[in-house]
């Protein structure tokens, strides 16, 4: 199931969702630039060295290569970097449909705050369950996460038009509290069933930095006092001399 718009209109051009977007690419490019694998292994974080300050040596096909120093800037940096096209796309795809409407809620200033402490919160919430993994992690998820949470809150009654692909094709919308109840469900369910075979040294997808990023962004945007959609107008029901 892949947003691909939403219902909600917007005051403003979100211009701060679309500098995100235009950073991340463009620290996608320098990625293919330099090698996806040498920019992953120094700008990702890598937990081991952030709570352990393990001192981890990469080999990459150009040579050594070193985490950043020290380890907690990788919080911040490992935010604009991804692994491959599919994960960049999709992230920012989901920043755009969503991130467009929480920018307009709580203005520029609080929504940097809130995509920046959102994307931190994940980061840390996925290196505390695997404390002493030296697979570095990358990608905006934890953040875009952050703003799905948010968007619960003050849009679950907006509609999501989505491409649905399953034993068949199709184009609807779907309520956002439905999107969003079973996006997060599935990272649940698909992070459980990572805990019988930790990604510490395997790799593979942070379901942990989604759940911490979706649960900040949930509670984060009541603290920072975004503006929800307003309650849908009672039906009119006419008096019971009218219907006579």
């Amino acid at each position: 199931m892949i947003p691909l718009y939403d219902d909600v209109p917007t005051r403003r051009t979100p211009v701060l969702t679309i500098i995100l977007i235009v950073i991340n690419v463009m620290a996608y490019l320098l990625q293919l630039a330099v090698g996806l694998d040498q920019s992953v292994v120094q700008f990702g974080l890598i937990p081991a060295e952030l709570l352990q300050n393990a001192n981890e040596v990469w080999t990459a096909p150009g040579g050594e290569v070193h985490n950043l120093d020290p380890a907690w800037i990788t919080i911040l940096t490992s935010m604009f970097m991804h692994g491959g096209l599919a994960h960049i796309g999709g992230n920012m795809l989901f920043l755009w449909v969503f991130g467009n409407n929480i920018e307009d809620d709580l203005g520029s200033g609080r929504f940097i705050f809130f995509y920046l402490l959102c994307g931190g919160i994940a980061a840390m919430a996925q290196s505390l369950l695997n404390p002493s993994s030296p697979v570095p992690m990358v990608g905006a998820s934890g953040a875009v996460a952050g703003v799905l949470g948010a968007y619960l809150v003050l849009h679950p009654r907006a509609r999501i038009m989505c491409l649905i692909m399953w034993f068949f094709i199709m184009v609807r919308p779907l309520p956002a509290k439905l999107v969003l109840v079973l996006w997060f469900v599935l990272q649940v369910f698909e992070g459980m069933g990572t805990l019988g075979r930790s990604i510490a040294h395997e790799g593979g997808v942070a379901y942990a930095a989604h759940i911490g990023g979706f649960i900040a962004g949930f509670v984060l945007i009541r603290i920072l006092g975004g503006r929800p959609d307003p309650p849908p107008l009672p039906r009119y029901r006419p008096p019971p001399d009218f219907m006579r």
